[in-house]
């Protein structure tokens, strides 16, 4: 049966604006298998179709990378991410688990997420506390070739020739993603006697703490490219803590990662 233009734009209309295909059809006395037809070609025309926009991979089809957002999501991953392809889903998810204390932290995940794979679906799901943020692709793997079983700090991670490419270039970004996952911006003090006074001398001191001895490194040899000064310290049970202490190098991490927010 034949529909006049008119009626197929009203329907469009009343779709976009939030009506459901039955109510439509309904009002307009038109089949709702009629108005489901009239909303595919709509949307194919606007090549808006599910499905029809592929998933980007900067590897597997050498698709433009946002290399500032990557350099700043590999650091999330490489602290506080993992990634997982459970038996009911087809693809693998990345989640980065944030703690509510930093809510521009959990924005700051996600739109690096969006950037990094435009295409894919990013959600977050709520904890007691905390905020996981997730992207599902069946790239992941090719973009982050640390994947693997088991967990990280029990396994080399190594970073590959791309990827340190992308990371020289972007040296603050992935310094901000490990520290946003696994480093702390704290306020200390410590006395000193001179000339038989007790003074207090307040400083600001970086930390940044992370079993993997190879991602240690990672985060140590960027801040020696970029000229911080670090020490690392050691506890009795193994864990080990990188500290930015020095005024200047404190100074630099201020202007281009400051405190969690």
């Amino acid at each position: 049966m034949y529909w006049p233009d008119e009626t197929r734009r009203q329907a469009l209309a009343a779709c976009q604006h939030g009506q459901s295909n039955a109510s439509v059809a309904r009002s307009l006395g038109v089949p709702k298998g009629t108005v489901a037809w009239w909303l595919h070609q709509d949307r194919a025309a606007r090549d808006a179709l599910p499905g029809l926009r592929r998933s980007t991979c900067h590897r597997c089809d050498g698709d433009d990378l946002d290399e500032a957002a990557y350099a700043y999501l590999l650091g999330l991953y490489l602290g506080d991410g993992h990634i997982v392809r459970p038996r009911q889903h087809r693809v693998h998810n990345l989640t980065i688990a944030c703690s509510d204390t930093w809510p521009g932290l959990i924005d700051a995940a996600e739109a690096a997420m969006r950037a990094v794979l435009p295409y894919n679906a990013v959600c977050r799901v709520q904890a007691r506390g905390c905020t996981s943020v997730k992207v599902y692709s069946r790239h992941l793997p090719c973009l982050f070739p640390q994947h693997g079983p088991g967990k990280k700090h029990d396994r080399p991670i190594l970073l590959a020739d791309w990827q340190r490419q992308v990371t020289h270039t972007h040296n603050w970004c992935l310094i901000r993603g490990l520290f946003h996952s696994d480093g702390s911006r704290t306020h200390n003090w410590a006395q000193r006697t001179t000339d038989g006074e007790q003074r207090r001398h307040e400083y600001i001191r970086y930390e940044f703490t992370n079993r993997s001895a190879d991602i240690r490194d990672i985060y140590t040899g960027t801040l020696d490219r970029l000229g911080v000064e670090w020490r690392t310290r050691s506890r009795r049970d193994g864990v080990h803590t990188v500290s930015v202490a020095r005024r200047a190098s404190v100074a630099l991490m201020d202007e281009h990662v400051g405190a969690k927010y």
